[in-house]
C-alpha cells in the first residue's frame, strides 16, 4: 500500500476518480489494443458497466475505435483499438541550443516537424512557438488533441512552475501563453521526464515492459527521470531527478548553468566532454567539432576522442 502523507492529501472526488479509470482504461487499449472490454474489465478489475460508458466517451472524443476480431466460427469479437487516424498532437522539446516542434498522431508517429534556434528571451522563444504550432495545426485536417512541452530544468507540471537555469527563465508563463494562442490543452515536464515517458510508452520491447528504472539524460545539463511502477516519479515540486548540480568535486572543465566547477553538470554534461577534447587537440583546435561528432571520432578508435573518456574518470 501507497503511503499518504495526511497533511497534503485530498479526498478524490466522482470525477476524479473518473478521470483516473478513464486513463487506465486508455492506457490498456495503447498498450495491449486491439482488447475486448472483457479483457480490460480481467485486467482492471473495473466493472462492465465502468468501461462501457468510459469507452463510450473515448469513442466520443476520436481517441479509441472498435474494430472486429478474427472470428472462431461465430460472430467476429469486437475489439478496442487506438484511433491513430484522427487525433493529432503537438510536441515541443525547448532546448537550451533549438527548440524542436512535431506533430505525431497517437501512435507516436511523427507527421511534420520544424525547429528553430532557442532565444534566450523567453517572450521571442514563446512567440516562434506559437507560430510554429500555429503552422504545425494548420497543415493537419486532423483533430489536435493538445500541446505537450519539455522543458530543460525544474518543472511542477501540477502548479506550472518552472525554473530553467541555462536561461534563468523562473516561471516563464509557457504553457499559459500558448495555451491562450491556441485553444488548446497544454502541459509541460521536465526534459528527462519526458524522455523517460517517450521510452516506456514507444522505446524498445525491453524498456516497454520494465515497470521501474532510470533514465540519466546528458545534454547541456545533467538529469534523470524516474519511473517507478509505470509512473513518472517527480517528487516534491518536481525535483526528484534533478541531480545535476549536486557537488561531487572541483576544478571541472567547464561552469555549469549557474556558474559552478563542482557539479555534475561541470563534470558530465557534453560540454564537459567537449572541453577536455579541444583541451587534448590542442594546438590544432577542433572548435567546429560537435558533441555527436565526437561520439563519432571516438566511436571510430580516434585517439583523443578514446582519451576523452580516461581523462574525465582521472578527475573524478
Amino acid at each position: 500500500m501507497r503511503r499518504i502523507d495526511l497533511r497534503k492529501a485530498n479526498a478524490a472526488r466522482s470525477n476524479t476518480i473518473r478521470d483516473i479509470n478513464r486513463q487506465i482504461v486508455l492506457n490498456y487499449v495503447r498498450e495491449l489494443g486491439p482488447l475486448s472490454r472483457a479483457d480490460i474489465a480481467r485486467e482492471t478489475a473495473l466493472q462492465r458497466s465502468t468501461i462501457s460508458l468510459i469507452v463510450d466517451e473515448l469513442r466520443v472524443d476520436g481517441l479509441i475505435e472498435e474494430v472486429s476480431g478474427e472470428s472462431t466460427g461465430g460472430r467476429p469479437p469486437s475489439l478496442l483499438s487506438l484511433r491513430t487516424a484522427d487525433a493529432v498532437a503537438i510536441g515541443v522539446d525547448l532546448g537550451t541550443v533549438k527548440t524542436v516542434m512535431a506533430s505525431s498522431d497517437l501512435a507516436g508517429r511523427v507527421l511534420e516537424q520544424q525547429e528553430f534556434p532557442t532565444d534566450k528571451d523567453v517572450k521571442e522563444t514563446l512567440r516562434k512557438i506559437v507560430q510554429y504550432a500555429q503552422q504545425l495545426s494548420g497543415k493537419t485536417r486532423r483533430t489536435v488533441e493538445g500541446i505537450g512541452i519539455s522543458l530543460p530544468g525544474v518543472v511542477d507540471p501540477e502548479t506550472g512552475n518552472s525554473y530553467v537555469p541555462h536561461f534563468n527563465w523562473r516561471n516563464a508563463p509557457i504553457a499559459e501563453t500558448l495555451k491562450h494562442a491556441t485553444s488548446l490543452s497544454v502541459s509541460i515536464d521536465n526534459d528527462a521526464n519526458a524522455a523517460a515517458l517517450a521510452e516506456l510508452w514507444f522505446g524498445r520491447p525491453e524498456i516497454r515492459e520494465v515497470r521501474d528504472f532510470i533514465l540519466v539524460l546528458v545534454e547541456e545539463g545533467v538529469g534523470t527521470g524516474i519511473v517507478f511502477d509505470g509512473q513518472v516519479y517527480r517528487g516534491e515540486g518536481g525535483t526528484a531527478g534533478e541531480f545535476g548540480h549536486m557537488t561531487i568535486g572541483t576544478g571541472a572543465p567547464v561552469e555549469c548553468a549557474v556558474g559552478s566547477r563542482e557539479c555534475w553538470e561541470a563534470f558530465a554534461s557534453e560540454r564537459a566532454a567537449l572541453a577536455r577534447y579541444r583541451k587534448l587537440c590542442r594546438p590544432n583546435g577542433s572548435n567546429d567539432v560537435s558533441f555527436a561528432n565526437l561520439m563519432d571520432l571516438a566511436l571510430r578508435g580516434e585517439r583523443n576522442g578514446r582519451r576523452n573518456r580516461r581523462y574525465r574518470e582521472r578527475e573524478w
